[in-house]
């Protein structure tokens, strides 16, 4: 938990400057046997030479690079590579300050030690936290190589330049390897001259924003990339899950495995008892390979009590969030402006609609899995996860350990989207090990993954607009409950609102609009159903990915009302002034960059052009999820409708964002194609329900993600900008959806309020 305290320590102090802040006391930069070395001093030792600290061993490994003897830069990644090329991405900052050789630099995932600081990659925060810090610390890096690759050359360092992993002065020039083998580097900066360190001006940047080859690809596409599926130990056994009927509250009743025990491999089935209540009524068939635990497991019988919670359904969720909205004393009011009530009590007529989503799966490539095994008297866990430093404390609970007794291993991931924020799964493989003796690989199957899942919950939402006798908006009430993923396993994170009760950020991202519609209220509510039935899970851009269905959808339908255009309703209303005029760093602009990329997407897409029978256009905006850090993203759908079977044809998207500074061009591209279609699988393909308790769909028979012959023509623009680099892994997602429902609604005149959109949904509208 001490990690915990420090994390909300500098999580709170980052928040309130809005800016990623660098911490510690400064760094060392010297050359110890493994090469140049950049790394923070240790506590209360001073630093007489920065060489002979690093040499001795007395410093705090830094989460930097390393300049090797050979000229590799080897530049250490904190954060999880699960397809999202992060690791490309911010050796590239590195490098560009550093005016390192793109050739020469090489990526390293780090393991879980303490000394690499807090570990979680999510909430497309990966760029934007580390970009100034890392850019320094290039920055820093490139000074020293400059001062002492002057004094190697007989010049004074004003007269060098570096370029391409050289210090270079006039027709001469030194390697970075020569001078890191040289090994008289003794450098070290304090803090202050370190947040002083002047970077480059965008202009002089060389990698960032430019093509070159992304680091990660090769390993994958020749295969000796490793994931979490491919870790290996001498010894170990293989494990397979005997998942209860629900989530919570289950317990073994009984166990007979006497068929199974005529399987070769087959060795026992262990009862897990965890004290950390992350598993409650597993157990685990051990085998001696994956088939004969698979086997084995077709054939024992468990006896399970079930939790209180076996006959839940989505529909008893859903009418619990109707409830819960209809009762103005619950939740949290995360905005309440003056003038609310008066707006509507004044107003002459109100628009009120509620809007609806299913239960959605992650379904990444990779079912979760993890090996753990006891070694040395440390425990190992090997897997790929997304937030190690928010499992660590529960895997501690459940094996009785002290934190700083675990280390995490990471691996690849094969698709995270989310999932593996919560590290979960790893507890009963490591509960296995334990009670076993041995190393256990835990390897979950697709339906054991999905019944275990975090699902993204279903929500309800109700929107309500005040409007006068001209159409003027007066004011507007938003009002979602769902599930709260954060309140289920990161209750620190969760701030207050205006009434003092505290809410789920994740859960209403994106609801805080820039839109200049009046007095607005905001209120947040947490359906403790869904939370008691499953554990309610961060899925790519989680509670904007509903939030937004519900607003966009309900600002077309303001825009209907009052017979104006979709695009210049919302026009006319990003108006920058006030809450909405933006701040530096993040959000400079503000509403103004929203309606910059709205005119844009107007621009390049077919927009108030003629369409062909039941064919229609349909836009959303937003600004992707937190205020502090917007993306600004517009979209413009073209769907065509098939009135006679209901079936929906998504026949083009046309993106257009603004994430300030592009880092990794072709991985913004990648990141923003591939979140876009995943908000139209979930629009149009994905989706599941609660039935007693449990994820109705459990395998890709039923569970039907958007497939290849489904994929629309994409056309993505970026704006050009040299703003604060923020995140791109989800805007995308949250506007695709309403974009395709106000499509729909223009090339057939049926307003949907419910996602997925299933045919059958279509057809009863259009007979209604």
């Amino acid at each position: 938990m001490r990690k915990f305290a420090k994390y909300l320590a500098n999580s709170a102090a980052e928040q309130a400057s809005d800016t990623p802040r660098l911490s510690r006391r400064g760094f060392l930069i010297g050359a110890a046997g493994a090469g140049l070395t950049m790394a923070f001093a240790s506590s209360g030792i001073p630093v007489a030479s920065a060489a002979k600290s690093i040499s001795e061993g007395a410093f705090e490994p830094t989460i930097w690079f390393q300049v090797r003897p050979d000229g590799r830069v080897v530049v250490n990644i904190v954060e999880a590579e699960m397809g999202q090329h992060v690791g490309t991405a911010l050796a590239r900052i590195v490098a560009d300050e550093l005016e390192a050789d793109w050739n020469d630099v090489e990526l390293h995932y780090v393991d879980s030690d303490p000394k690499w600081g807090l570990m979680v990659t999510g909430g497309s925060w990966s760029v934007w936290e580390n970009f100034d810090k890392l850019s320094r610390a290039g920055a820093a890096g490139r000074t020293a190589l400059i001062e002492e690759g002057a004094k190697l050359m007989g010049v004074s360092a004003g007269q060098c330049q570096a370029r391409g992993s050289q210090v270079i002065a006039g027709d001469r020039a030194i390697s970075y390897a020569d001078i890191v083998r040289d090994g008289n580097i003794d450098r070290s900066f304090s803090e202050e001259e370190l947040k002083a360190m002047p970077i480059k001006p965008p202009q002089e940047r060389r990698l960032i924003g430019e093509e070159s080859k992304a680091l990660d690809i090769p390993d994958k596409t020749d295969g000796s990339a490793l994931y979490g599926l491919d870790a290996t130990v001498d010894g170990m056994a293989y494990g397979r899950a005997l998942v209860p009927p629900t989530r919570y509250g289950s317990s073994v009743k009984s166990v007979d495995d006497s068929e199974a025990k005529s399987i070769p491999g087959y060795q026992q089935t262990l009862v897990l008892d965890d004290a950390s209540g992350t598993v409650p009524g597993w157990a685990v068939v051990i085998a001696d390979s994956v088939h004969a635990a698979n086997a084995a497991a077709k054939v024992i019988k468990v006896d399970w009590a079930a939790g209180k919670t076996a006959d839940v359904t989505e529909q008893k969720i859903l009418d619990e969030g109707r409830r819960l909205i209809a009762d103005d004393s619950t939740g949290a009011l995360v905005v309440n402006e003056d003038g609310v009530d008066n707006a509507f009590s004044s107003a002459d007529s109100v628009l009120e609609q509620e809007y609806v989503t299913h239960s959605v799966l992650h379904f990444q490539l990779e079912p979760v899995n993890a090996l753990a095994f006891q070694k040395d008297g440390r425990w190992e866990i090997h897997t790929g996860n997304q937030w190690q430093s928010l499992i660590l404390p529960t895997l501690a609970k459940a094996l009785g350990e002290k934190e700083e007794n675990i280390v995490m291993r990471t691996y690849l991931l094969g698709g995270g989207f989310g999932r593996r924020l919560n590290g979960d799964y790893c507890v009963p493989a490591a509960l296995a090990a334990k009670q076993l003796g041995k190393p256990v690989k835990l390897m979950l199957t697709r339906e054991d993954d999905s019944r275990f899942d975090s699902i993204r919950s279903p929500s309800v939402q109700k929107l309500r607009m005040a409007f006068d006798s001209d159409g003027q908006v007066l004011g507007m009430e938003h009002h979602a409950t769902a599930g709260w993923p954060t309140k289920a396993m990161a209750p620190f994170f969760m701030p207050k609102g205006e009434n003092g009760e505290k809410f789920d950020p994740f859960s209403i991202h994106g609801a805080a609009h820039w839109y200049s519609l009046g007095a607005h209220r905001l209120r947040a509510i947490s359906n403790e159903l869904a939370s008691d039935t499953f554990r309610p899970g961060w899925l790519r851009s989680v509670g904007s990915g509903w939030v937004n269905w519900a607003l966009e959808s309900f600002i077309d339908e303001a825009a209907q009302k009052t017979g104006e255009d979709a695009i210049e309703f919302r026009l006319s209303r990003l108006k920058a002034e006030g809450k909405n005029a933006g701040s530096a760093p993040n959000s400079v602009g503000g509403a103004n960059r929203q309606a910059t990329v709205l005119k844009r997407v107007r621009e390049i897409s077919d927009w108030g052009k003629d369409m062909p029978a039941d064919t229609g256009l349909g836009v959303a905006t937003t600004y992707g999820q937190e205020r502090n850090m917007p993306t600004w993203t517009a979209c413009v759908a073209r769907v065509h409708v098939n009135r006679d079977s209901g079936k929906v044809t998504l026949q083009k998207l046309t993106l257009v964002t603004d994430a300030g500074t592009i880092v990794h061009p072709d991985g913004a591209l990648a990141q923003v194609e591939g979140a876009a279609l995943w908000g139209a699988s979930m629009a149009l393909h994905e989706g599941t329900q609660i039935e007693q308790g449990e994820v109705r769909d459990t395998n890709l028979n039923t569970y039907t993600p958007m497939r290849m012959r489904d994929v629309p023509e994409i056309q993505a623009e970026f704006i050009k900008s040299t703003e604060t680099a923020v995140g791109l892994g989800e805007p995308a997602t949250t506007v695709v959806g309403p974009a395709i429902g106000n499509a729909i609604f223009a090339a057939v005149g049926v307003r949907m309020r419910t996602i997925p959109i299933r045919p059958e949904d279509i057809q009863a509208a259009l007979k209604a």
